[in-house]
């Protein structure tokens, strides 16, 4: 699928004309209207993220979908191992954050592949100032009168650790209950929107379908571009760039699957790699166990269960 062209204030944006002496360009025009600063700098702007989750997605206090790739790349020259990642390619990795609308709320690009997986996240600025509460990250509040002081939390997938403000769901040798195959399934629906995100960049930037055979520097350049480019075409040409096909959707009625929407699998692009974490603080399951009570009584829908019946 061609990336389709764009008319941005004055200039055209095709894939084989987004070559690298325009990169520096693009991004200072892009980001002049502030089509990557979209990260939340108010608690009142969370809440609204929130919000969007909750109506969309029926998970209440979601206040982003997050996951990361490794960037398939050609290696500097001399630069030995050091882009050498678990699959035996060479990448960068770009971790991203979405909102329920498919925009990109953070798009952190450039850690080397060699890094372990688990240290991706570590090495961010999002992660130390998430550490270290200074993202103005609402208190916990109430959801409904039976399930009050609940905190406000980011979904991910296996590849990240679980934390009181980091919700991922339970692998697959402890679904040893319905309710936590309910649990896995509600924050599936939501974390899908981060992959249709990928998915979507990868199908429409022709960049991501092959490794991308530039200098370190112009690499994070062109990504960045596109997540930027991104996040003007589902402001401006939604129905176009990303129509409803591209996106997971199911039947509002009875929760019956439409479709898995748009994904990255061929790109390159490459998963994070799942890993054991090891112990789990006790605060941070006590949280996912809260959340999962809530699916079960006042936040159920009610097809969830005839959903993972059908699926054994």
């Amino acid at each position: 699928m061609k990336l389709i062209p764009v008319d941005y204030h004055g200039f055209t944006a095709m894939d084989r004309r987004f070559s690298s002496p325009m990169l520096p360009w693009i991004v200072s025009e892009i980001r002049k209207r502030n089509y990557l600063e979209r990260f939340p700098n108010s608690g009142e702007k969370w809440k609204e993220i929130a919000a969007s989750f909750e109506e969309r997605w029926h998970f209440p206090h979601c206040i982003g979908a997050l996951d990361g790739k490794h960037i398939d790349i050609i290696p500097p020259q001399n630069s030995g191992s050091y882009y050498y990642n678990y699959k035996g390619k060479h990448s960068m990795v770009l971790l991203a954050i979405v909102d329920a609308k498919y925009r990109f709320l953070l798009a952190d690009f450039g850690t080397n592949g060699r890094i372990s997986d688990g240290g991706v996240l570590q090495n961010t600025t999002f992660f130390e100032k998430l550490v270290n509460e200074d993202l103005n990250i609402p208190q916990p509040d109430d959801i409904c009168d039976n399930f009050q002081n609940v905190p406000y939390v980011f979904v991910a997938d296996d590849a990240f650790p679980l934390r009181t403000d980091i919700l991922k769901p339970f692998r697959q040798g402890l679904l040893d209950s319905a309710d936590k195959e309910v649990f896995n399934y509600r924050l599936s629906r939501a974390r899908h929107i981060v992959e249709n995100v990928f998915g979507i960049l990868a199908s429409r930037f022709r960049i991501f379908q092959s490794p991308i055979n530039l200098e370190p520097e112009n690499i994070e350049k062109i990504v960045m571009a596109a997540c930027a480019l991104h996040n003007f075409l589902i402001e401006h040409q939604s129905s176009t760039y990303a129509p409803a096909n591209l996106r997971y959707q199911e039947n509002s009625n009875d929760g019956s699957l439409i479709s898995i929407g748009c994904d990255s699998s061929q790109s390159n692009m490459i998963p994070l790699n799942r890993q054991n974490r090891g112990n789990i603080g006790n605060d941070a399951k006590e949280i996912r166990q809260r959340f999962m009570d809530y699916f079960m009584n006042d936040g159920e829908v009610p097809w969830q269960k005839n959903h993972i019946l059908k699926n054994k």
